[in-house]
């Protein structure tokens, strides 16, 4: 749930809800079966080229919009039916290298400009990124062994047998922990990842995450985690909204939360090697990039959403 990559914050996106959350796109899922329909669809629509193996680039012009390209000009590969737009044209995802770029265009990942996308494009990349790491690892069947393919309109992938799988997503908590005091001298609490390095001198600081585990809900895994990594006793939490985190596969559920700042950290060395309180004003000071050292997560993260939404309240 991180990139080695340090984000340039710059202006915040509306807090309307978090960034990946946000698309017009209709997925159509009683077409996925009329294989006659998606022929059709195929030839008349318009496809994503993404590069799961170069991590989910794509071409994006400077505005930034995706490049969509005809189905006469689209690499072979497998077929992924995402949906239709709100002009009613079918969307489909192929997974290759990148051709060249088109003159004005650039590669760039879900990460890059998830947040600068309209909504429309916005659903487009992050379902195919999601749906395209799936059918990545599952080339083969787990149960036999066997090679699979792909069926459904690329929503379901079947092995010589019939047996059938179906994406998946793995549900994650991000939370933020705050002190509950109003204004300007209210804190939150944020920790940096052992596994993260510092570019450029800067050190970046986030929400507290974790996978939910078998037989957990998301409250208990918010409360479950925050012990774990920095041995913090929480007073309550709310839940704030959702994302996809395509990387690989993962659905992040948001939360706040209220603790006590006058607890001891205990960190977890292996998962958080420093975890601060911040006040609001040295949020905002981080966002301007205007504190020495330390820096917050990219602006398509959920992450970023809920420490924004918390500085405003």
């Amino acid at each position: 749930m991180s990139t080695a990559e340090q984000p340039d914050i710059g202006e915040q996106p509306g807090l309307d809800g978090p960034p990946l959350a946000r698309t017009t796109l209709d997925r159509a899922a009683g077409h996925r079966t009329d294989q006659a329909w998606l022929d059709e669809a195929w030839a008349t629509g318009l496809v994503l080229v993404i590069d799961i193996a170069g991590g989910g680039k794509v071409h994006v012009t400077d505005k930034p919009s995706l490049v969509l390209v005809g189905a006469d000009a689209a690499p072979e590969g497998e077929r992924l039916f995402l949906g239709v737009d709100a002009l009613g044209v079918p969307i489909f995802a192929v997974s290759s290298s990148l051709p060249e770029a088109p003159e004005g265009a650039e590669a760039r990942t879900l990460r890059d400009i998830g947040d600068r996308l309209d909504p429309r494009d916005a659903g487009i990349l992050t379902t195919a990124a999601a749906l395209g790491n799936w059918h990545a690892s599952h080339r083969f069947s787990p149960r036999s062994g066997q090679p699979t393919t792909v069926t459904d309109g690329g929503w379901v992938r079947v092995d010589p047998d019939g047996r059938q799988m179906w994406p998946r997503t793995d549900p994650a908590m991000i939370v933020l922990v705050h002190d509950g005091v109003a204004g300007p001298e209210g804190r939150c609490l944020l920790g940096h990842n052992a596994s993260w390095p510092a570019v450029g001198g800067v050190r970046r600081f986030s929400c507290l995450a974790g996978f939910v585990e078998p037989g957990e809900s998301a409250e208990a895994a918010v409360a479950r985690e925050v012990r774990e990594e920095v041995g913090i006793a929480l007073r309550g939490m709310t839940y704030e909204g959702s994302q996809s985190w395509p990387y690989p596969g993962s659905l992040m559920l948001g939360f706040t939360a209220s603790a006590d700042a006058a607890q001891p950290f205990v960190l977890d060395p292996a998962e958080i090697d420093e975890a601060r309180w911040f006040t609001r004003t040295e949020i905002a000071a981080m966002i301007d990039g205007g504190l020495p050292g330390v820096g917050l997560p990219m602006r398509s993260s959920i992450a970023l959403y809920l420490i924004e939404r918390w500085r405003e309240g």
